[in-house]
Order: C-alpha cells, then sequence, then structure tokens
C-alpha cells in the first residue's frame, strides 16, 4: 500500500470496523466513539492517551476506549497498521462474559500492549473480518472473544481515568445534550457553577479538550454515524451541524486521516 494511504474496508462483523494504513500523518487530538483494537505492522509511533504518552513499533497491540482523547505522531519516517473499530455494545457484552458473573472492565486498561501471541491472534482476527466472502462465524467468535480476554485482562496495578469533577461534567453534558446547539463559554460557566476561566481551565484538564474542541468532535461522531446510514455527504454536513462539506471534510480528515468520501465506501 502506498504511503500517506487508508483504507476502509468492508467488515463481515455489523458493529466492526476495519481500517488499514500507511501513513506519516500526524493526529490531532480526538477521540472515537468505538473501542478500537489494533496492531502496528511497521515503523513506530507516540501517542497521548489516557494513561499519558505512549510509543508503539512494529508487532504491537494497540488500544484505544470510547471518547478517550488521543492523538498520534510517526517516531522517524512513518509508520502502518491494521486496527478494528467496535460498537461499545459488543466489547460490554463480551466484558460481561469474561467476567464470568462479574460486572466485567469497562475499559481497556493499557493503550499498548507488547505480546506477541495477542499480536498473533489479533491479525487472524482482522484477516477473517476483512477476507471477503462468507466470514468463518465460528472462528470469528472466538476469535473475537479470545482478543477481548487478552486486551481487558487484569495485570497488577490501578490504570482507571481519574472521574471528571461534577462540574466540569455538568458543562460536558449540556454539549452532549444537544451538540448541534449554539453554547457559549458563559452558557458552560453557568451550567458548571464555575468562572468562564475556571471552566475553560477545568475542562480541558478533565477530558483532555477545550470545549470548543469538544464541541467540533461531538459533532463529527453525528456526521460519522449518518454517513455510515447512507445518508450523501452534504447532507450529512449540514444535518451535524458543520458549515458545509468542505468543513466537515476537514475536520473529518484531521482527526481520523481519511475522507468522508473514504468512510462511506466500506458501507454497502
Amino acid at each position: 500500500m502506498p504511503e500517506n494511504q487508508f483504507r476502509m474496508l468492508r467488515s463481515a462483523l455489523t458493529g466492526v470496523e476495519a481500517v488499514e494504513a500507511e501513513t506519516h500523518h500526524s493526529f490531532i487530538r480526538h477521540t472515537h466513539e468505538q473501542f478500537g483494537i489494533g496492531l502496528v505492522s511497521s515503523g513506530a509511533q507516540k501517542s497521548l492517551s489516557g494513561r499519558g504518552m505512549v510509543e508503539a513499533e512494529a508487532g504491537d497491540i494497540i488500544t484505544v476506549n470510547p471518547n478517550e482523547v488521543h492523538d498520534g505522531a510517526p517516531i522517524g519516517e512513518g509508520r502502518s497498521w491494521r486496527i478494528l473499530y467496535f460498537d461499545p455494545e459488543i466489547v460490554a457484552g463480551l466484558s460481561r462474559e469474561i467476567a464470568e458473573g462479574g460486572a466485567g472492565r469497562q475499559e481497556i486498561p493499557y493503550p499498548v500492549i507488547r505480546n506477541r501471541a495477542i499480536a498473533s491472534r489479533f491479525a487472524t482476527l482482522f484477516g477473517a473480518v476483512t477476507g471477503g466472502g462468507a466470514a468463518n462465524g465460528l472462528l470469528c467468535e472466538q476469535l473475537l472473544l479470545q482478543v477481548v480476554a487478552d486486551v481487558m485482562r487484569e495485570r497488577g496495578g490501578s490504570h482507571e481515568r481519574p472521574p471528571v469533577p461534577g462540574s466540569i461534567r455538568a458543562a460536558r453534558d449540556l454539549i452532549d445534550d444537544d451538540p448541534l446547539a449554539a453554547v457559549s463559554l458563559a452558557d458552560l460557566a453557568r451550567e458548571s457553577g464555575l468562572s468562564r476561566f475556571q471552566v475553560l481551565r477545568g475542562f480541558a484538564k478533565a477530558t483532555g479538550l477545550t470545549p470548543h474542541a469538544y464541541l467540533v468532535q461531538a459533532r463529527i461522531h453525528i456526521a460519522r454515524r449518518l454517513i455510515a446510514q447512507g445518508m450523501p455527504l452534504a447532507e450529512a454536513a449540514f444535518a451535524s451541524g458543520f458549515a458545509d462539506q468542505s468543513h466537515m471534510t476537514r475536520v473529518f480528515v484531521r482527526k481520523y486521516g481519511l475522507s468522508p468520501r473514504l468512510y462511506a465506501s466500506a458501507f454497502p
């Protein structure tokens, strides 16, 4: 695959998206609504995660949790990876099953995992999900359960993200409740009971994004869902609160590396 190319592959599993990339692209801070589990194929990268700065190299498993702020930049000339994005309900259900009666983990505890056996299982799962034709249902089930169990397992120590303060949670909820609404810093301050400066500083510290960046991220999530449902790109841009299709495309590419049109191509 040529450098700086992203491929959105057809997935045999509902609720699972597959991406293959080889790129020098440096991603700005962003989030996904899904869980991500991937494998670095070549090169290396450094990235912010919910656990601080981490580095990953060829052969490492990389993970991201829903709404976990992260970025990514190459170490050296570039890197390539394959990644599967899972709707949260899929991983939550598997996690409960793995816990055998317990509540199950709600987050993947480690952003980088160096384990050849896990990497091999993930590579087999990725191939089964994206191989085309009729997927082997039993094989996919087995591998999916094994891979999720692998990345969710406890390996000592506490790695949970600190809770978001109630005041900032109130401001965040104001955006989440209606991402298309016009909202000001004063609105967020009133909702949180803080000053404008306090809510600006506290929001960035707790979420990793400024209020405006968080609002734009919420809108691009809406756009992604609409595009996956088959809505034309210009209509999706308008329905998700962007000025036009070009604005939506610029944001989409900066955050995810691939264009909305390329993303749409993975959905029949």
